[in-house]
């Protein structure tokens, strides 16, 4: 696994970025749309960002439930495995594409998440790096359109020209997220890596493989709890 890899070794599959699993090449046989890689690789940003609901209530550290492959036999994924799948099909249509994280600060979560994480840091937010017309463009196809309308957050969309990070506001002009501290990118997720992270930014817990805490959240219902909070915002 290399750090910030050049755009040649960043179209294999790989363990978690599996972009041969046959469910990641149809997925990408059908919603690779359009005659460049720019117009493809915006297709698929948005069959991912949509296709897929967003909770951070399950998180599965485990190498099956952070693949690429996991997010389209779920039916949902977080920010990293998103990232992972968005990262993969890209692969799968031709498109050169890596994984990037970062620390970010959220200001707006649910009650249930700040209790079990301590803090308003989310380690290792996950997006995808896709080289398109000779430069690496930022994708992040965490949030859902119809969560973002429903909760109140600007939908981040994706033109394969400028970066697609998240907006530093929600649509009412309250702060929602600022990027603290960038970790790099990678040929694959750096799952131990992500892992060690987790354990140094939540040592009660939160986010651990087999960790109690986190199978308590994922019992919980994220949806049910944000719509319980006027206020709260999705996480990373």
């Amino acid at each position: 696994m290399s750090i910030d890899p050049r755009p040649e070794d960043c179209l294999s599959s790989a363990t978690l970025v599996d972009s041969a699993h046959p469910a990641v090449v149809a997925f990408a046989k059908r919603h690779a749309e359009g005659g460049t890689d720019r117009e493809r690789a915006v297709s698929l940003y948005y069959a991912v960002r949509d296709g897929f609901r967003y909770d951070p209530y399950r998180i599965d550290l485990t190498p099956g439930g952070m693949s690429a492959s996991s997010v389209i036999e779920n039916g949902h994924g977080w920010c990293v495995p998103k990232a992972t799948l968005l990262a993969a099909v890209c692969r799968a249509a031709g498109i050169p594409a890596r994984v990037g994280f970062a620390d970010v600060r959220n200001h707006l979560s649910t009650e249930r998440m700040r209790e079990q994480m301590k803090t308003d840091v989310f380690a290792w937010h996950g997006y995808a790096d896709l080289w398109i017309d000779g430069a690496w463009r930022k994708a992040t196809p965490a949030f859902n359109v119809e969560l973002c309308e429903k909760f109140g957050l600007l939908p981040l969309d994706f033109d394969g020209v400028s970066d697609s990070i998240f907006h530093p506001f929600d649509a009412t002009g309250h702060r929602h997220m600022e990027y603290i501290r960038q970790r790099g990118t990678f040929d694959d997720v750096p799952l131990q890596a992500l892992i060690d992270g987790f354990r140094e930014v939540y040592p009660e817990g939160f986010g651990a493989p087999a960790s109690a805490k986190t199978s308590e959240l994922a019992k919980a219902d994220f949806l049910a709890d944000v719509a319980r909070e006027p206020q709260a915002r999705p996480g990373p």
